[in-house]
């Protein structure tokens, strides 16, 4: 597939860079392989009794690969990208208005309306994965750091991963609280295969209550993993890596470096998810040192295609999903959670194993890609997207 670069502006008049547009088509279309999972069977399950969604030959294969190459990373890239967009928006905020708190309230309303978008996914569109209502909050928190240095964004950036080492090495969990979490998860897994596999209103009602849960306690930690990685993706963008303006030398590096430590930990931390023999992992304790590298090496990869005509060629057209990311996203849940799994539609939940739910994923992204690329030679701008930017600048943009 190929397609003309996009236009070099947006229908708000913000210049685009295609670098960043590409980055956020792959981050977007590669979410659905982290989703579809908690979309076509049990959430908990998918981290805690992954043997229950299918384990056959092809499901382990489809699952090491998910799990090494695109589980957490694919957000993390998401999150990178808010960074950068933090950076270039306030910066033109600051630029058009002299107003001492003109950035906070622009930037502050511009994620309310996300913030909104994000709940309103969740509970009327009843995907309780939302990550939409996170990142709107993270940004915000985020944005408090802009004008420190780059270092100041790396370190701040690298807080989450320092919580996550640190509470591993000073925790100890004693067996029977480990026994009464493995109760309670296995006891998780049953209500949501009950409301799953039952009729439209136990569904309804099952992921709204699922909805509910993640807005407790555990939405603090979503939030300061967002706000951390979104400042690291500041910093690469102050530094000019995701934007494309390292030398192909210097992305060689970053990939060695990114996939050198990132991989390894990531193979370790999957081995001991699949030993199945109950015993304590260490692994996750530098899952988002792994996370952070391997997303590194992923932007890394990119860059250095984008820098080959040929891999330019191919990439180009990831450009328009990027472009279309937020409509992208809620068309995956529409078309996967609705119209395939839920019993709104197809009813399919619990239906298929690892490998055949990456195989839809890969099917729907290309419909998706497709469609991203015949809207933009006709429109300007997505459709949730316009009604976004709509909201925020008080006024309707041009469509097409």
């Amino acid at each position: 597939m190929t397609a003309a670069a996009p236009p070099a502006d947006e229908p708000d008049g913000a210049p685009r860079l295609i670098q960043l547009d590409v980055l956020r088509g792959v981050a977007i279309l590669a979410i659905l392989f982290m989703n579809i999972g908690e979309m076509g069977a049990s959430m908990t399950a998918n981290w805690s009794d992954i043997r229950h969604i299918g384990w056959s030959g092809a499901d382990r294969i489809a699952w090491w690969t998910q799990t090494l190459l695109v589980e957490g990373t694919a957000r993390a890239l998401l999150e990178m990208l808010f960074g950068a967009g933090m950076l270039i928006l306030t910066d033109r905020f600051a630029a058009a208005s002299d107003h001492p708190l003109g950035v906070t309230l622009r930037y502050g309303w511009r994620n309310l309306v996300l913030w909104a978008l994000g709940i309103t996914h969740m509970f009327l569109l009843l995907w309780p994965g939302d990550i939409l209502h996170t990142y709107a909050v993270a940004a915000l928190l985020a944005c408090a750091a802009r004008r420190v240095s780059t270092r100041a964004l790396i370190v701040l950036g690298l807080s989450y991963a320092a919580f996550t080492l640190a509470a591993g090495l000073t925790t100890q969990v004693p067996a029977a609280a480990r026994a009464q979490a493995a109760a309670a998860d296995a006891a998780a897994v049953v209500r949501e295969d009950a409301f799953g596999h039952g009729d439209r209103a136990a569904w309804t009602a099952g992921q709204r209550r699922v909805a509910l849960e993640r807005l407790g306690g555990e939405e603090i930690v979503y939030v300061w993993e967002a706000a951390a990685t979104m400042l690291v993706g500041a910093a690469l963008f102050r530094m000019g890596a995701l934007q494309g303006g390292w030398s192909r030398r210097r992305y060689r590096r970053m990939l060695a470096w990114g996939y050198g430590i990132g991989l390894p930990l990531r193979i370790a931390g999957a081995w001991e998810a699949t030993r199945f023999d109950g015993q304590v992992g260490h692994v996750w304790m530098v899952e988002d040192i792994a996370r952070l590298a391997t997303t590194a090496g992923h932007v890394a990869g990119l860059a250095l295609l984008l820098s080959h005509p040929r891999g330019r060629a191919w990439l180009v057209p990831f450009a328009a999903a990027g472009r279309c990311a937020l409509t992208v996203y809620i068309a995956q849940t529409l078309i996967v959670s609705w119209l395939i799994f839920s019993p709104y539609g197809l009813g399919l939940y619990g239906r298929m194993g690892w490998a055949a739910m990456m195989a839809v994923a890969f099917a729907v992204d290309a419909l998706l890609l497709a469609a991203a690329v015949g809207w933009l030679r006709r429109f300007r701008i997505a459709p949730v997207e316009w009604l976004w930017r709509s909201l925020v600048e008080g006024r309707l943009l041009r469509l097409r």
